[in-house]
């Protein structure tokens, strides 16, 4: 004879108790309470929880960020140096020289580079960083970088980082004279994805960068692009390899699908679906600065952003992208005020 199942409701029992194995009572303990990231498996769990959850899980991943992270929010401001040309196919890029694209190669000079410098400080952000659309960088880029670099110390009080491809040895060491705080260089997506994203260079020689990067004694900002093709295990593997990489920033963007691109057709990433992406990522890093970037407007809306920095998110790049736009620094900057969330300060940076 089957026997009824139990209701909670009349048999003594607290219909409001945890179970002990749901992923988010795991997580509460182990991730909220000792600081323990969660392993690939359980990110896993995480990711595929009912939408009917989320609330509970962004309350969580806000929590985890609260007690290990803080209320500061680090605010950061991005600039082109060399936009365009670019020889690699990142399948997700406009910028890349191999595909039917409107970008079209363009510099901008020193002048303009301070100016958007001050520009950025203007807003708070403590985190200025240039950019350049290459595999990596040659002699002429540096120099432009390291004359840049000059001209706005000069004159303006921020940390300067850069993204400028994979790099040598040597060039991990100039730019470390030159005062580079931070260095992004994206590992994009999973390690089992990346060859259905980028086919002109590997995975390994993104992570021999950030690697010597790191050996170097800068800061390591490495994230990706959600919504790429990529299923729920290799999200969750992809969380799982930027834990084992431990840097100091994770900027998640979500793909904004660019006219003439191979990923141009690809759909937007639902906002349920993005926002526990961004909620499991902190559950993954938790003492991590993860950042709100690229595709977070058309993905998720004004609602949407507020809700991601109440579900683990504890930084934002303000102002406009590399190719798209991005909302107004105004509207971030409020929301933040909003929210009682004070803007981290320069000397809370260094």
């Amino acid at each position: 004879m089957t026997q009824a199942p139990v209701d909670p409701r009349t048999s003594g029992a607290d219909p409001d108790a945890h179970d002990p194995r749901d992923i988010l009572a795991i997580a509460r303990e182990q991730v909220l309470e000792r600081g323990e990231p969660l392993g690939r498996d359980q990110v896993l769990e995480v990711l595929h929880l009912a939408d009917d959850r989320l609330p509970e899980l962004l309350e969580l991943a806000h929590d985890v960020r609260m007690r290990w992270c803080g209320p500061e929010v680090e605010v950061e401001g991005i600039i082109s140096l060399k936009t365009g040309g670019c020889p690699e196919d990142c399948h997700f890029c406009s910028q890349s020289g191999l595909f039917a694209s409107p970008v079209r190669s363009a510099w901008i000079d020193i002048p303009s580079l301070v100016e958007a410098a001050k520009q950025t400080a203007k807003t708070g952000a403590t985190e200025f960083c240039i950019v350049a659309a290459v595999r990596g960088p040659d002699k002429r880029l540096l120099s432009q970088v390291a004359a840049g670099i000059e001209a706005i110390r000069n004159e303006v009080d921020i940390q300067i980082a850069c993204s400028l491809g994979m790099l040598t040895q040597e060039q991990v060491d100039q730019l470390k004279d030159m005062g580079v705080h931070r260095y992004n260089h994206n590992l994009e997506t999973a390690r089992s994805h990346f060859p259905n994203v980028v086919t002109t260079h590997t995975w390994e020689e993104r992570w021999d960068t950030l690697r010597m990067v790191r050996d170097a004694g800068m800061e390591v900002c490495c994230g990706g692009i959600l919504g790429m093709g990529e299923s729920l295990e290799q999200r969750a593997e992809f969380a799982a390899d930027l834990a084992s990489l431990e840097p100091d920033e994770v900027p998640l963007n979500f793909l904004n699908p660019r006219p003439g691109t191979p990923f141009g057709d690809l759909d937007v990433l639902p906002a349920s679906e993005a926002l526990k992406s961004v909620a499991a990522f902190r559950l993954a890093l938790p003492r991590t600065i993860l950042r709100f970037a690229g595709g977070r407007e058309i993905t998720l809306g004004d609602l949407g952003a507020k809700q991601g920095i109440l579900g683990g998110i504890n930084a934002v790049i303000v102002g406009n992208y590399l190719t798209t736009l991005g909302r107004p620094a105004e509207d971030d900057l409020d929301l933040l005020t909003d929210l009682s969330m004070p803007i981290k300060a320069l000397n809370d940076s260094i």
